[in-house]
Order: structure tokens, then C-alpha cells, then sequence
């Protein structure tokens, strides 16, 4: 295993772990693909999620502007599902706290715990397991910029792009792999569906 695990050993790891599957599933935007990727699975194994953990922490240690200020940089969260990932990065970096932001029903705005206050001026990068539309980073990021911190990168294990993926603009990412799933946008327009592969309906 390299220092910084490489896309196929990042790929194997998903694999053995179940966390990549083929198959044709549909997504609850209605996307349908032929594969799904669900890095929890792979997350729960202690030594997996230390070292994709610690290969990613890597990557942002790489950035000289990070690396200079790590143990004041704040690793924040949308929702909980990246936590593992953001505290493994935190320890490996020794950098200063993890939070995350949190909503009870999709109808209400993104809001932090009671008592936690972003700073005006904090330096953060934002974590999750995996970037796919980017929209739950993207309204972290405006909630984030809100309190007046400053937003210096996003942090993914895995990058997954969609027709949907949000545009950050030039924010910098960094990821350890990238995954280029075949996507159709509804059933009218799926080949899977037309060959007749059963269909597996997904909740993320």
C-alpha cells in the first residue's frame, strides 16, 4: 500500500468491502447507473477508514497554505455520514476540531448545534465520504460563509461526479478517487432499463 493509496487500491478496498456494487439502481433524484457506491461499507472497518483517512489527510498536508496552518484548520461536515472520515483526517493532520451541520427535515434550513457559532475568519476545509451533486456541501459551504469562515478546500474520499454535480467554481478539491459511473437521468432514457436488468432503487 503506497503512502497515498492509489485509485486501484482505493477501488479494491470498495470492493472487498461491498461498498461498490454493479448492478443498474436507481437514485432518489430519479438518476438511473450502472453502479453504486455507498463508502460507509467500507468505513466500518477500523484499518479501511484509517488509511483512507490518512491517504486523503495526505493530500491536503501536499497543499503548502494548509499544511501551515493545520492545527487551527476546523474539518466540518455535512451531516454526520463523513464524521468518520473528518476524524480521521483531524488526528492524522493534528488539526483543531470537527463539526457538522445537521437538519431534521428537508424542508428546513441547515443550521449547527445549539452553543457552536462558526467563527468570523476560521479557516476550514470541508469533509464527506463522497461527493456526488455536491448540493448538501454546497449549502454548508453558504451556511459557513454566512458566520464569515473561510472556506480553503473540499475533502472527499471519493469523487463521483453526476450530470447534477454542483460547480464550486475554483475551490480546490481533494479526493483519492475518482469514479465515473454511466448515468441515464429517468427510465425513459435507460438502456439498462430497456435490456430488462432488474432494477434496485437506492436511498443515497
Amino acid at each position: 500500500m503506497h503512502l497515498i493509496p492509489t485509485q486501484e487500491e482505493v477501488v479494491n478496498v470498495l470492493r472487498e468491502t461491498g461498498a461498490l456494487r454493479d448492478g443498474h439502481f436507481e437514485h432518489p433524484t430519479g438518476l438511473h447507473s450502472n453502479e453504486y457506491l455507498q463508502v460507509p461499507l467500507a468505513l466500518r472497518y477500523s484499518a479501511q477508514q484509517r488509511m483512507l483517512s490518512v491517504g486523503l489527510s495526505r493530500k491536503l498536508r501536499a497543499n503548502p497554505e494548509i499544511r501551515a496552518i493545520a492545527s487551527e484548520l476546523s474539518l466540518v461536515v455535512p451531516m454526520t455520514g463523513g464524521l468518520p472520515v473528518a476524524y480521521g483526517v483531524c488526528e492524522a493532520m493534528r488539526a483543531k476540531q470537527v463539526y457538522w451541520s445537521e437538519r431534521e427535515h428537508d424542508s428546513e434550513s441547515w443550521h449547527f448545534r445549539q452553543y457552536l457559532e462558526p467563527l468570523r475568519g476560521e479557516p476550514v476545509v470541508l469533509v464527506d465520504d463522497i461527493l456526488r451533486t455536491g448540493t448538501k456541501i454546497a449549502d454548508l459551504k453558504k451556511l459557513l460563509e454566512s458566520y464569515g469562515a473561510i472556506v480553503l478546500g473540499l475533502a472527499v474520499v471519493i469523487y463521483q461526479p453526476t450530470p447534477q454535480t454542483y460547480d464550486f467554481g475554483g475551490l480546490p478539491l481533494y479526493y483519492l478517487a475518482k469514479l465515473e459511473a454511466n448515468y441515464a437521468v429517468d427510465a425513459a432514457h435507460c438502456e439498462w432499463c430497456r435490456r430488462g436488468v432488474p432494477l434496485e432503487k437506492v436511498w443515497l
